[in-house]
């Protein structure tokens, strides 16, 4: 028995959580189809197909769905106090708040990119953007810790030249601006605190609004050492602490963002714990062409191949076996293809072929 299929016509689907009644025939025999195969012309005894939408760690959870109101408060207030920041920086000739402003500003970006992505998240599927847009929040994520690290590094450079070349600082000044940054970036940061282990762009807002309230304070502290010795160059030597900090924080982002990318199996999946669950479904002989990557910052799929010679075992084993994956691993889309014979030439069975 055996099905020439295209992996868009999901003959014999079971979605998890709905009812069976209705399902589109997962016991059919479809000897008698021939269905176009765009990639692969391998034969298979049926196509189970199963989504699993939960809210498991990795799952369906739509992290930022709730948080539009602290994207809007924290952007708004960051707004505000990077343009004074600035002011007084040049002012002042602080370059320590001139690279904290840098800085803000590039959370103010990073937190209208991640809102915007947040947004763009649940747009519906379309005949040519299948998944909707969950992948913007990946893109975010990105753009993000890159646009952060490219901020950090001009200013670091400015640093550098003004250690050579100290100019008169006003410590006072330096220390109030700094102060209500404390403020205002601890208050941003408490705002997001409850989202920042969901979402890898609620982290973010999180870590930067965080690192700057303690950037502020180390700023605060130079603004002391300035008025009470004179000495300028603790300024860009600040500046440059700051600067550190923050590559400090952004990096371990900008490696997510890309493994998300990437397609990379998210963190807190092992590939192997996943593969023992399958192999040890009941019917199971063999498994091949497994898959897991992230669909957006809070959502995984994963495709799998499962050799059971015993025949398609029913919407109800595939239910539950799409239960399992989202319970055990937050993976929430699951599609499950069911071959019966381990002899079967099926072109995606190698363990190098993609």
């Amino acid at each position: 028995m055996s099905d020439k299929h295209h992996h868009h016509d999901h003959a014999g689907h079971s979605h998890a959580g709905q009812s069976n009644a209705g399902q589109a025939h997962a016991g059919h025999d479809h000897a008698s189809h021939d269905h176009g195969h765009d990639d692969h012309g391998h034969d298979h005894s049926g196509h189970g197909h199963a989504h699993g939408h939960g809210h498991g760690h990795h799952g369906h959870s739509h992290a930022p769905a709730s948080f539009g109101l602290a994207f809007a408060v924290g952007a708004l207030l960051n707004t505000g106090f990077v343009i004074g920041e600035a002011i007084y920086g040049l002012l002042g000739h602080s370059l320590a708040l001139l690279a904290d402003a840098g800085h803000n500003l590039g959370d103010v970006l990073a937190l209208l990119v991640a809102w915007g992505a947040s947004r763009l998240v649940k747009a519906k599927p379309s005949a040519r953007y299948t998944y909707g847009l969950r992948s913007t929040s990946m893109l975010a994520a990105l753009f993000n810790a890159v646009v952060v690290l490219l901020i950090t590094g001009g200013v670091a450079a400015e640093a550098l030249r003004r250690i050579l070349n100290p100019e008169g600082v006003q410590g006072v000044t330096v220390m109030i601006v700094a102060a209500v940054g404390i403020a205002v970036n601890g208050t941003t940061a408490l705002m997001f605190a409850s989202g920042r282990k969901g979402d890898i762009n609620i982290r973010g807002a999180f870590q930067h609004m965080l690192a700057d309230a303690l950037v502020a304070a180390g700023v605060v502290v130079a603004g002391g050492v300035i008025l009470l010795t004179g000495w300028s160059r603790i300024d860009p030597i600040a500046s440059l602490v700051v600067s550190a900090i923050i590559v400090w924080g952004t990096w371990g982002l900008l490696k997510d963002s890309i493994n998300m990318v990437l397609h990379a199996v998210p963190p807190g999946i092992e590939p192997d714990a996943v593969r023992g669950f399958l192999e040890d479904r009941q019917g199971v002989e063999e498994l091949h062409d497994l898959h897991i990557w992230p669909m957006s910052t809070t959502e995984t799929a994963l495709t799998a191949h499962l050799v059971m010679p015993t025949g398609h075992p029913g919407d109800a084993a595939l239910t539950d076996i799409c239960k399992g994956l989202r319970e055990k691993f937050g993976i929430g889309h699951a599609t499950i293809q069911i071959e019966v014979s381990a002899e079967a030439d099926c072109a995606l069975q190698p363990a190098h072929v993609v």
